[in-house]
């Protein structure tokens, strides 16, 4: 049991275990799916679709932390993704059309890439801190996403770019089918080449890996390339559920969501190793506490409040020091009851 415990994905795994026990306690249906329309529907449809934003901003997130960085301007760049394609179908002369929405979200993915290049360059390149670099562009993407829109809230009329969030592949939300074949690919990429040890060689140690030969500035670029882009497909999602955008809320915090997503899956926000998978059990884990707070009938003043304790104590779980300071306290107590009276 020591060795189970002493696994990484072991307390994200639990913690992700008791919340859905704690909602079948709350809903005794919480499990139950059926199918309607010949598509899959239930509470943890619903938790599957609903993660796929978290999951696809934590997925580009863990690469970013892995070299020593962040990514505050994910939730900027989501908003000008949806910004920018809903704006495109707008203006279309045919805005129900497949190829409409099809060059909609392929300008709103070349925009991301360019924001992930600009992030990587200043990071890479002229030697920014992340987190202030990256900063920047949290605080100016909302302008310009606000300057696409022209500050109003753009409602868009187009049933395949609707599908992103609320179609279905063979009974399975597609916004899910899309999370999941990026964590798929991202997972290839990452453990089946090079490029997942190059990505942690430069967290571990930059100018030990540099001397050893590692181009750091291509690889810090790729992985803010990458996280651009998951951003981008993120806010595309979120924009295509409600059919519209508004720059000022869209991807609104998801970035603290993500990171909690990437942390809460074994992550060192000290760079180095990293975990995808842990960051898709943080993903869920997220998504399943923000439906577990109404379930169990939490004050919707106090959801944030819940919110953070319970990830607090799921950190708590995962410290290292914190379960020893606990099997310390519990020692003493056991070494007296074994020795016995004198």
């Amino acid at each position: 049991m020591p060795s189970l415990m002493s696994r990484p994905l072991f307390w994200p795994l639990l913690a992700l275990a008791l919340l859905l026990v704690v909602n079948l306690i709350a809903t005794p249906t919480f499990f139950n799916i059926r199918i309607q329309d010949g598509h899959l529907f239930g509470s943890v449809v619903d938790i599957a679709r609903n993660s796929a934003p978290v999951l696809l901003v934590g997925l580009g997130m863990t690469l970013v932390i892995a070299t020593r960085g962040i990514d505050l301007s994910v939730g900027a760049i989501a908003a000008i993704a949806g910004a920018v394609a809903c704006v495109h179908i707008v203006n279309s002369d045919q805005e129900n059309a497949v190829s409409t929405a099809v060059v909609a979200c392929t300008m709103a993915l070349g925009v991301c890439i360019l924001l992930g290049l600009w992030n990587g360059f200043l990071v890479a390149v002229l030697g920014i801190q992340p987190i202030i670099a990256t900063l920047v562009l949290m605080v100016a993407g909302r302008g310009l996403a606000m300057l696409i829109t022209d500050g109003q809230i753009t409602t868009v009329n187009n049933n395949f770019f609707s599908d992103l969030a609320s179609g279905f592949v063979l009974t399975l939300p597609v916004a899910m089918l899309v999370a999941i074949t990026v964590f798929g690919l991202t997972a290839a990429v990452t453990r089946r080449t090079a490029l997942g040890m190059l990505i942690e060689a430069v967290g571990i140690n930059p100018e030990a890996s540099r001397l050893a030969g590692v181009r750091s500035r291509t690889i810090i670029w790729t992985v803010y390339v990458f996280s651009g882009v998951c951003a981008g497909l993120a806010g595309l999602i979120i924009a295509a559920n409600t059919n519209s955008v508004n720059a000022n809320s869209l991807g609104l915090w998801i970035e603290l969501d993500a990171i909690l997503a990437v942390v809460i899956g074994g992550t060192s926000l000290a760079g180095g190793r990293f975990s995808l998978t842990g960051t898709l059990i943080g993903a869920l884990f997220i998504t399943t506490l923000e439906k577990t707070v109404p379930n169990i009938g939490i004050p919707s003043e106090a959801s944030y409040l819940f919110k953070a304790l319970v990830v607090v104590a799921v950190c708590l779980l995962q410290s290292p020091k914190a379960r020893a300071a606990l099997r310390l306290r519990r020692t003493p107590a056991r070494v007296l009851a074994k020795a016995g009276p004198a």
